[in-house]
């Protein structure tokens, strides 16, 4: 599953959005229930806001209980992601991810594209606490071989998936449309440690 991610770098273009935080800082390691990024469409233009990595419904009270991951094949099918795909749908952008891989021992790999950011596709939820409003997501992942990856859009998908007026079924073949090719790259044991969130997540092996 996509469990770890980074953002750590961005053009002058995406600072330039609308919601970009002034005091954003650089994240190496981010781990569910962290706070992210998330892009939305807003009154028909792109803006940033913070969100909780964890989808929390408004009626969820066990904020232990929110799913980082939402599988791309039953979204359709699951009642805390039904509506969401309908009318929550949101993007968050990362220069790479995290996966760890093998059987006795599991190494990191860091998983990249050719062009910075990616954006996963992703729902989104707002809910209160003591009178606050808080936005929280969950990153659509799919099947990879044995591994689950996040759902990665190109500029038409991310323009087809932020858009109000989708239909259903264009955003089903969205979410089983090819990804993009990635570069990998094995890493040292480092970014094991959750609360390390620094460049040496990415020293290599």
């Amino acid at each position: 599953m996509c469990g770890r991610f980074a953002l750590f770098r961005w053009t002058p273009a995406f600072a330039a959005l609308p919601g970009f935080p002034a005091d954003q800082q650089p994240h190496w390691n981010i781990a569910p229930h962290a706070q992210v990024l998330l892009l939305r469409a807003v009154d028909g233009e792109r803006r940033l806001a913070r969100a909780r990595w964890g989808l929390t419904p408004p009626w969820l009270k066990d904020l232990s209980k929110t799913p980082a991951q939402a599988r791309a094949e039953t979204l359709a099918e699951q009642p805390m992601f039904r509506e969401p795909l309908r009318l929550r749908r949101g993007l968050l952008p990362a220069n790479g991810f995290y996966e760890w891989r093998g059987a006795a021992r599991k190494r990191p790999y860091w998983l990249s594209g050719e062009t910075t950011p990616l954006y996963f596709a992703a729902l989104w939820e707002a809910y209160p606490v003591e009178g606050q409003v808080y936005l929280s997501a969950a990153v659509i992942t799919r099947a990879a071989a044995n591994l689950r990856r996040p759902l990665i859009l190109d500029a038409a998908g991310q323009d087809a998936w932020l858009a109000a007026d989708t239909p259903l079924p264009e955003l089903q073949s969205l979410l089983a449309g090819p990804q993009p090719v990635l570069r990998e790259r094995v890493l040292a044991n480092l970014v094991n440690d959750p609360k390390l969130d620094g460049p040496e997540c990415l020293t290599p092996a």
